[in-house]
């Protein structure tokens, strides 16, 4: 049994329903972007209900939308007739996910959710079927065959629900106008949500833990200067106090074997200007992308005036835990 061919089967059907998605895509998901977002906006939440792997689906879609700044609950099917619609209020918006649209579960439920006042957006493969014709908006998730080799088990189905659901948050958030700094508010646990709350300026050695120097000191004197502070670069700065470059223990390494005399040369002559710099007020994550970006090891930090006012040592982003 060749398990690569087969395995490439599964994907290639999954990707070839995801397409007829993207090409069928049409104004019923603008509707339903725009419903959601006066839902949002008016202090309303997006109540998920499904049935099965539909509403595994659905948890996943619900986790998404709220996690990007849209409040979304999980509605379960088999108790809300039984006080669990307690949760809905006027004014929510239902999303609705059924492969099928003919549900038991939902079939028996929608009549209750209509009592509210509240808009239904049912997400299902059938536009004949009772959940299409008993929502105001309708998204398509219909597909020609699922990657089951039976046909059988949700496997293409799954996939176009919850690619779409995506694109229902994701949409969203860019209306919303949702910023990183919005992100790490509900992720405040994480590597991201720390590097996304925390400043340049709370993770920097400030300016007692510099090596700062002169162009014209030696570089004997530079590196007694790091060893002082233990600090792996010196910061060159000119006689206005401005950066002129940077000196590493790199630097050193790089040049000692081609200049003999190299410790009772200027630094000036083997600094490296225009080093990669970053501003104090800006997110600790801008430094992760920048020392990854230039594989650099420290960051020389500047205030507005351009002058050095700290460091970050790539060492120190473990003991904040940024990485």
């Amino acid at each position: 049994m060749d398990y690569l061919e087969k395995a490439r089967r599964v994907i290639g059907l999954e990707l070839a329903e995801v397409q007829r998605l993207l090409d069928r895509l049409d104004a019923t998901f603008v509707e339903a972007v725009e419903t959601i977002h006066r839902c949002v906006e008016n202090r309303g939440k997006i109540v998920v209900v499904g049935v099965g792997k539909s509403g595994h689906i659905g948890e996943k879609i619900a986790a998404t939308l709220t996690s990007t700044g849209s409040p979304a609950v999980v509605l379960n099917s088999l108790n809300a007739l039984h006080g669990d619609l307690g949760v809905v209020a006027d004014g929510d918006v239902i999303l609705a996910l059924s492969s099928s649209g003919e549900t038991d579960e939902l079939v028996n439920i929608l009549p209750a959710l209509s009592r509210f006042d509240v808009r239904i957006i049912g997400m299902t493969g059938s536009a004949s079927s009772f959940l299409a014709q008993n929502s105001h908006i309708h998204l398509d998730v219909n597909v020609e065959q699922e990657a089951c080799p039976l046909n059988l088990a949700p496997t293409s189905s799954t996939t176009v629900m919850l690619v779409l659901g995506d694109a229902l948050a994701m949409v969203l958030l860019e209306a919303r106008g949702f910023q990183k700094e919005d992100f790490a508010r509900f992720h405040p646990g994480g590597r991201l949500g720390r590097a996304l709350l925390l400043k340049v300026s709370q993770i920097m050695r400030g300016a007692e833990q510099m090596a700062i120097v002169r162009p014209a000191m030696t570089i004997r004197e530079v590196l007694l200067k790091m060893a002082d502070v233990r600090a792996g670069l010196a910061v060159v700065v000119d006689e206005a106090g401005l950066l002129a470059g940077i000196f590493t223990h790199g630097d050193l390494g790089r040049h000692f074997r081609q200049h003999q005399d190299l410790l009772e040369r200027e630094v000036g002559e083997f600094m490296t200007r225009r080093p990669v710099t970053i501003r104090a007020d800006k997110l600790a994550v801008e430094v992760l992308h920048l020392i990854e970006q230039h594989r650099i090891d420290d960051l020389v930090v500047l205030d507005e005036g351009q002058r050095p006012i700290g460091v970050v040592d790539s060492q120190d982003l473990a003991r904040f835990r940024l990485v």
